[in-house]
C-alpha cells in the first residue's frame, strides 16, 4: 500500500521520492533489503545525491559574483524541512506536511496550509558563524535553513555558472530552485557544484540546510576542544565561465631544483583538446600548450633571475593562464622545501620555524574568523611576535588566510581535523579525512607559505590508526610531492626514569619532520620540572614541538606557582624554551597558542568562562606577559640563523 504514492514520481519529485525512501528505510529497517530491492526492481533511484563536484581553482581569480550579506533563516532542531510527505497515505504517515523548506514555498491562496516562511524569518550574516549573530544559538547543535533570493544574467549565453562555498560547518545540503545540488560533508573545506541548467535570470531562491552535529563517525569527531561554530561561515560566490575553461593548475619549483618552474593545466569542457597560453610577464615567460584528450597538459620553464620567496623577501609573480581568451590570474611565489639530517631548508638554507599555533577566531568580537580582515588580524599579531610561520590548527582555515601569509611572508602548517581518537577502522570515516585533504590541497598547492600538510593531532598509538595515517600520507604526497609531511605526534614517559620523555611514534617513520606537543610544567608537573626533563628523540630528522603552553587570565597576577596568573604562565613558558634548547634536532616551535579562545571544555567561573586561557594574547587583545619571553626568545633565534 504505501508504495502507491511514490511509483510514478519523476522530474521535479526526484528529491521527495528520495526522503521516502528514507523513511521507509527508517520505520521498516527490519524489512530494508526487500523495500531497496523492490525499489531497484521498480527503477526507483535510491540516495543518489550527487557529491560536491572537482574544486575550481583560484576562485578569487575568476569573474564571480557574491551572494554573501544577509541571508533569511529557520532554526530546525527536529529537521521537520528535510522530509516532505505530502505524498504519504494518512495511514502509514505522521500528519502530513504542506512540503520541504528547500521547496520555499509560497501561500498561493488564504486556504493554503504553509507552516514556515523564509519571507518572515530573522537574517543571518553570510559569512558568519550562527552561534555569535544569535544569544539563542550560541550552544545549538543542529540543523539551520538559509535561503537566499537572487537574480542572475549570463554575460554569454553559451557560458556556464557554478555555485561556490569557501566552508559550511558541518554537513550541508544544497538546493537551487527546489532542486537538489548534492551534499558536502566537512565544516572546513570548499566545494562547489554547477547550477547552469538549474539557473533562472530572476528569481532563484537557494536554500542551505546546515548541520552542526557532532557525530563519531565524523572528522572531526565528538570531542573537540574548540567551539563548533555552524553555519555558512566563509563566502558563497557565483563563478561565470566559459562553456570550456581552464579548472585546475600547479605552478611551482620542480622538487631538487632551484629554478626550475613546472606545473599542469586541467580543462573542463566538450572541447578537452586546446590551446593554452600560459604568461609570467615579469619572467619574460609566454608559451603555448596543448591539452591531450582529457584536458590536461603539463609544461616546464627555466627562467633566468628568478628572485625566490621567503619570509623576509615574499617576491609574487604574476602568472597568467589563458583559454578561448579567458584568463585567469593567479601571484604565485617560488621557493624550495626540504629536509637534510635535522635541519630544515628553505630555499636551501637552514632555517628555524619562528611560530605560533591559530585558531580561525576572531577572539575581539568572539567569532568565527572569515574575512580577509580577520587574517590581517591575526597575521599580524603573529609578526609582532616575530614569527615567520604559523600552524593553523586543527582544520584547514580559509584561504583569505593563506594568501595573506603569502603576501606577508609567513610560513604556514595546514592540518587535516584528525583530531584525538576518531574511528580508524571505518571505512567512510578514512574517506571522509581523505576527501578533506585533497581540497584543502587542491585549493592550496599554488600558495609559496604552505610548507607542511599535517595528517592529524595527538591521536592516540595503535596499528589502525598508524595505517589509516599511512593512507593520509600516501594521498598528500601522491597529491603534491613538494612539501613536507608531519603530525602532532605521540609521546610517552618512562617508568625507570620519571624525568626521561619519549618519542616513538611509529607513524614518525613516514614524516619529514617529528612534531609533538608536550605541557610540562602545566598538565604534568609545575614549571621547574622542565629543568629536570631528559628528552630522548631517536630520529635523525628535524625536531619541532608543535604545542606547549598553560592557561594564564590576562590581569590576574601571583607568584609563579599560582595557577592561572601571568607570572606562572610567563615563567612556564621560559624554562619550556631553555628546556626545549636543549635537544639537538630543535628546529622550530609554535606553541599554544596566539589567543585566548572559546571552548565548551573550559568551565572554571570567573577565569575560564568559556574560553581557553592559554593565549599569549587576551581575547581583549591585551598581551600577557609570556608574548614578550617568547618575543625575546624568537629575536634570539633570528640571529642565530640570520644568513
Amino acid at each position: 500500500m504505501w508504495l502507491q504514492p511514490i511509483i510514478g514520481l519523476t522530474g521535479e519529485d526526484f528529491h521527495v521520492k528520495n526522503q521516502i525512501i528514507i523513511f521507509f528505510y527508517k520505520r521498516y529497517m527490519k524489512t530494508s533489503k526487500l523495500i531497496l530491492t523492490v525499489f531497484l526492481c521498480l527503477g526507483i533511484p535510491v540516495l543518489t545525491i550527487a557529491a560536491s563536484e572537482p574544486l575550481i581553482q583560484n576562485v578569487p581569480g575568476r569573474n564571480t559574483s557574491s551572494l554573501n550579506g544577509k541571508w533569511n533563516y529557520i532554526i530546525d532542531p527536529y529537521e521537520t524541512g528535510y522530509y516532505d510527505y505530502r505524498y504519504m497515505p494518512y495511514d502509514e504517515s505522521p500528519a502530513p506536511s504542506n512540503g520541504a523548506f528547500y521547496l520555499d514555498k509560497k501561500q498561493a491562496d488564504k486556504t493554503e496550509l504553509i507552516e514556515y516562511s523564509f519571507d518572515k524569518s530573522p537574517t543571518l550574516w553570510v559569512p558568519g558563524d550562527w552561534n555569535s549573530q544569535d544569544n539563542r544559538l550560541l550552544y545549538y547543535e543542529g540543523t539551520i535553513w538559509y535561503r537566499r533570493t537572487f537574480d542572475y544574467k549570463k554575460a554569454d549565453a553559451s557560458n556556464r555558472v557554478f555555485l561556490h562555498f569557501g566552508g559550511a560547518n558541518y554537513e550541508s545540503d544544497i538546493y537551487l530552485n527546489g532542486k537538489k545540488l548534492g551534499k558536502h560533508i566537512g565544516g572546513f573545506t570548499p566545494f562547489n557544484y554547477e547550477i547552469t541548467g538549474f539557473l533562472k535570470s530572476e528569481g532563484n531562491s537557494l536554500v542551505v540546510k546546515v548541520d552542526n552535529k557532532r557525530k563519531r563517525e565524523a572528522v572531526p569527531t565528538l570531542n573537540t576542544d574548540w567551539w563548533n561554530y555552524g553555519g555558512i561561515t566563509r563566502d558563497v560566490t557565483l563563478v561565470e565561465v566559459t562553456s570550456t575553461f581552464i579548472q585546475d593548475y600547479l605552478v611551482g619549483l620542480k622538487k631538487g631544483t632551484e629554478n626550475e618552474i613546472t606545473g599542469y593545466v586541467r580543462l573542463n569542457g566538450p572541447t578537452m583538446q586546446q590551446k593554452v597560453r600560459i604568461s609570467i610577464p615579469e619572467l619574460k615567460i609566454t608559451s603555448e600548450v596543448t591539452t591531450d584528450s582529457t584536458g590536461k597538459a603539463t609544461f616546464i620553464f627555466k627562467p633566468k633571475n628568478l628572485v625566490r620567496w621567503d619570509p623576509e623577501h615574499p617576491k609574487l609573480y604574476q602568472v597568467e593562464l589563458t583559454c578561448n581568451d579567458r584568463k585567469v590570474t593567479d601571484n604565485i611565489g617560488f621557493r624550495t622545501i626540504e629536509t637534510r639530517g635535522n635541519d630544515i631548508l628553505l630555499n636551501g638554507q637552514p632555517i628555524f620555524l619562528r611560530g605560533i599555533c591559530i585558531h580561525e577566531e576572531n577572539a575581539l568580537r568572539g567569532g568565527r574568523a572569515y574575512s580577509a580582515q580577520d587574517a590581517q588580524m591575526l597575521l599580524n599579531s603573529a609578526k609582532e611576535l616575530n614569527c615567520n610561520y604559523v600552524r593553523l590548527a586543527h582544520y584547514p582555515h580559509s584561504e583569505s588566510m593563506i594568501r595573506l601569509a603569502d603576501k606577508m611572508g609567513i610560513l604556514v602548517w595546514e592540518e587535516d581535523p584528525v583530531y584525538w581518537t576518531i574511528q580508524w577502522d571505518n571505512p567512510a570515516t578514512l574517506s571522509n579525512a581523505l576527501q578533506q585533504l585533497t581540497d584543502v590541497i587542491t585549493r592550496d598547492k599554488n600558495r609559496a607559505s604552505v610548507i607542511i600538510w599535517s595528517m592529524a593531532n595527538e591521536t592516540p598509538v595503535s596499528e589502525a590508526r598508524t595505517g589509516f595515517l599511512k593512507k593520509l600520507a600516501t594521498r598528500a604526497r601522491e597529491l603534491d610531492n613538494s612539501r613536507l609531511i608531519s603530525a602532532a605526534l605521540e609521546i610517552h614517559g618512562n617508568p625507570a626514569n620519571p624525568n626521561e620523555r619519549i618519542v616513538e611514534d611509529p607513524f614518525a617513520e613516514f614524516v619529514d619532520i617529528v612534531n609533538f606537543n608536550e605541557y610540562v610544567g602545566w598538565y604534568d608537573g609545575l614549571p621547574d620540572k622542565c629543568d629536570q626533563i631528559e628528552w630522548n628523540i631517536k630520529y635523525n630528522k628535524p625536531v619541532m614541538i608543535s604545542e606547549f603552553g598553560g592557561d594564564a587570565l590576562q590581569g590576574m597576577h601571583g607568584d609563579n606557582r599560582t595557577r592561572f596568573s601571568e607570572e606562572y604562565q610567563e615563567d612556564l613558558f621560559a624554562r619550556t624554551v631553555k628546556m626545549l634548547s636543549k635537544i639537538p634536532q630543535f628546529r622550530g616551535v609554535s606553541p599554544w597558542i596566539l589567543y585566548d579562545f572559546r571552548s565548551p571544555k573550559r568551565m572554571l567561573p570567573n577565569i575560564q568562562d568559556g574560553w581557553n586561557r592559554k593565549g599569549v594574547i587576551c581575547q581583549n587583545g591585551n598581551k600577557k606577559k609570556a608574548f614578550y619571553v617568547l618575543k625575546d626568545f624568537y629575536d634570539q633565534m633570528e640571529l642565530k640563523y640570520k644568513h
